[in-house]
């Protein structure tokens, strides 16, 4: 498999491993997200109607309250009594001692006329026969009216309850605090961006709004319902406009008065701590999709190099069939081509010998070509004697002998094996530069057979350099210290790139023709395989090669 093979093979493992990870992952956060934000928001909208509906009771409570109090008084006082500037103020002191809900009292009779005033305004002998509250109280007998300006010239409401006492009829009426009141809407919890207040039927309001306005400002918003004082509609939800923000609204119209209570809530802001929860959880979910996307990556690259790895001592040990194979077909060939060349040399070689012997007794006088034909013989004898070395390489090659088994220094055995070639390296200007690592230890090995690799390594180094170069000779340990290993580099021409995997193949040589045979780095593979060992090539060419022999320690 080639690199851009590996590549689609990874991405592949990546995609199915993040497939198979992250669709239920984002499956359950987004049914998580989904049913929680559904039930959060349910929870809201349940806890806006329910604040709705506990002040709208509170407020209902406030002013039956205050109605009530006042139809005690008069009721149980007297219009004499209460008409009496002083003791109308030691009992409206009274009551805002108990509580300090009302601004002042006063006592108007059938007329309108103001007879007796308790408070911080002019209003003793104002007449209020025009004013519509005094027109619905003595219709309606007791009256709570809307924020309205009056004689005060502020907005304020008031109370009111009417008594007939014989032939006389009057009004004791109270002004709210609405301050007070007012502080009874706004103790609602709305949050920084929320709102609550109080509006009547014609959308005017009755407490300031923190959106809206002031008190009596106009609104524009549809109310639910067109409710009329003691009419309920109930509790209206639901989501509006409001300022380019969409607000939850809750609405109920009040018992007591026509006054609509409102309470809106921004849903951004009671969802914050559900948003923060969502940005937690969405932190996390990233962290978990980097830490998947990491892994899956981690364990695609990790399958990817165990395969590369395999597939490559697979190649190697498919190589190194061939070559065995390869070894083993060629050795018996070139042994049965040795054999049977060997006779007829033999034979020519003795024909060679038997004409030269039958010279030795001819008269050079008489014979007119003998000197040429002595040269032919020589010439003839020569040629065989290369031709058998040749065979007898061949059949080297094609042996199979069972190795010996000694006792080997490597150190000792490299050395020996530079002493042969010393003097062709010195004849040649070539400097032999020895680097031997004494701690390696000895190993069990046929010591002839790689005498005879190490020799045909450094002759092939020599034939390398020519002249005027260094070889250099090293021995050590591998870095898992099961083999030990003799290097030997040189500075010849190097071997080229596209012949480093033909180098061992038999009958291959880089030398001139008639200088090699191309059998030696073959023979030097075949011993090392036999015996255990290996040898290794790394060459540039124009810079020289270095062949290291690794043996097995044993």
């Amino acid at each position: 498999m080639d690199t851009q093979g590996y590549g689609r093979l990874r991405r592949k493992i990546m995609t199915v491993t993040l497939v198979f990870s992250l669709v239920p992952l984002f499956a359950l956060g987004f049914f998580v997200h989904l049913q929680f934000s559904k039930t959060y928001h349910e929870k809201i909208i349940r806890n806006l109607e329910r604040a709705v509906d506990n002040r709208q009771k509170a407020l209902d409570i406030f002013l039956d309250e205050r109605v009530s109090q006042l139809k005690s008084l008069a009721y149980t006082h007297s219009y004499q009594q209460l008409s009496d500037p002083a003791q109308l103020n030691a009992i409206f002191n009274v009551v805002q001692t108990n509580s300090k809900s009302y601004v002042d009292m006063g006592v108007i009779d059938q007329n309108g006329e103001h007879v007796a005033y308790v408070g911080p305004f002019s209003l003793k002998r104002v007449n209020y026969k025009d004013e519509p509250w005094f027109h619905e109280t003595m219709l309606k007998g007791q009256y709570v009216s809307d924020v309205f300006m009056g004689f005060r010239k502020f907005p304020h409401f008031i109370i009111a309850v009417m008594r007939r006492e014989g032939d006389r009829t009057w009004i004791l009426r109270a002004t709210i605090d609405s301050e007070a009141f007012s502080s009874l809407v706004r103790g609602i919890h709305t949050g920084e961006l929320g709102d609550a207040y109080l509006v009547n039927t014609e959308g005017v309001l009755q407490t300031p709004s923190r959106l809206a306005g002031p008190v009596m400002t106009k609104l524009s918003m549809p109310l639910p319902s067109p409710a009329t004082a003691g009419n309920k509609d109930g509790t209206v939800i639901e989501e509006r406009p409001v300022k380019d923000r969409t607000m939850i609204v809750g609405m109920a119209w009040l018992q007591r008065v026509p006054w609509l209570l409102v309470i809106m809530e921004d849903p951004k802001e009671e969802l914050s701590a559900l948003v923060r929860a969502q940005s937690i959880a969405a932190a996390m979910v990233a962290g978990g999709i980097l830490l998947i996307i990491t892994g899956a990556a981690l364990t695609a690259r990790s399958i990817i190099n165990k395969l590369i790895k395999a597939d490559r001592e697979k190649a190697a040990l498919d190589a190194s069939l061939m070559q065995s194979s390869k070894m083993a077909a060629l050795g018996k060939l070139a042994a049965g081509v040795a054999h049977e060349v060997n006779n007829p040399l033999t034979l020519i070689r003795e024909s060679a010998g038997w004409i030269k012997d039958l010279l030795v007794d001819e008269d050079p006088e008489k014979m007119l070509h003998l000197e040429e034909i002595d040269v032919a013989a020589n010439k003839i004898e020569m040629h065989v004697d290369r031709a058998k070395a040749v065979t007898h390489r061949m059949l080297g090659f094609g042996r199979r002998m069972e190795p010996m088994q000694e006792n080997v220094s490597l150190n000792l055995l490299t050395d020996q094996t530079l002493k042969f070639l010393e003097s062709e390296a010195l004849h040649r200007n070539i400097e032999i530069i020895k680097r031997l690592d004494e701690s390696i230890p000895n190993t069990t090995t046929d010591m002839a057979q790689i005498q005879q690799v190490i020799l045909n390594i450094l002759d092939n180094a020599i034939d390398a350099v020519g002249s005027n170069g260094a070889i250099t000779v090293s021995t050590g340990k591998a870095e898992d210290g099961r083999e030990i290993y003799v290097a030997i580099a040189d500075t010849g021409c190097g071997i080229p790139k596209e012949k480093l995997n033909t180098i061992f193949d038999p009958f291959f040589t880089t030398k001139k023709v008639g200088e090699g045979t191309g059998l030696g780095l073959a023979i030097c593979y075949g011993i090392l395989e036999k015996l255990g060992g290996r040898v290794e090539v790394q060459s540039e060419e124009g810079k020289g090669s270095t062949f290291t022999i690794f043996l097995p320690v044993v």
